[in-house]
């Protein structure tokens, strides 16, 4: 099954009814969490930036892809969450970003989508795509003979581009969509979401 169908899938409802409150950035984020050692609800909640019920829902939901393991001593990935997160980040890849002129939030995350050129057309998507989910927005940068802007048809800042450079090392053919928020969280789903619309 396909990267972006299996997260459709897990966030669908699974009856009739309000949607679950929680989105396909949550989503790989909690996998994250989840793979990097076990994870108690609470803090996956807090983490999460969701409430105890809607939690509920995410976790039924990874259980029934059987993408976790639920036991006494917490949330774990499981062998085949950790398949699909591998394959997720062999598309995309994350870092913490500076701030710049070309940022416009207090909080900025990067999320490098590999081969996806193609599928930009200002930015604008990207853009609204993070504020859908709460961000204050986002910065699209592809590389196409080197790193642009679109819409704006100007290279980024030089701060920005050697930090991508450096962290993400993106190629020809690449597209780095920074989001931005009043907290760190809400630019990473930010970003994260806008990059989720490229796979």
């Amino acid at each position: 099954m396909e990267i972006r169908h299996l997260l459709e899938k897990i966030v669908e409802r699974s009856a009739p009814g309000r949607f679950p409150s929680y989105n396909e950035a949550q989503v790989i984020k909690a996998l994250e969490l989840t793979s990097k050692s076990r994870i108690g609800r609470a803090s996956l909640c807090i983490s999460l930036g969701i409430g105890e019920g809607v939690m509920r829902t995410l976790v039924k939901h990874l259980l029934d892809e059987r993408l976790i393991e639920v036991s006494p001593k917490g949330i774990s990935i499981s062998k085949n969450g950790q398949q699909f997160l591998d394959e997720i980040h062999s598309i995309i890849k994350t870092v913490e970003a500076p701030n710049t002129t070309d940022t416009v939030g207090t909080h900025n995350y990067a999320v490098l989508v590999k081969h996806a050129f193609n599928k930009i057309r200002l930015g604008v998507e990207q853009r609204d795509a993070a504020l859908f989910v709460g961000s204050m927005g986002a910065t699209t940068i592809v590389y196409n003979k080197g790193p642009w802007i679109p819409g704006m048809n100007r290279k980024p800042e030089k701060e920005l581009s050697e930090y991508i450079e450096k962290n993400l090392s993106p190629e020809e053919g690449d597209v780095v969509i920074i989001g931005t928020g009043d907290t760190i969280l809400s630019a990473e789903i930010g970003a994260l979401s806008a990059a989720i619309e490229l796979i």
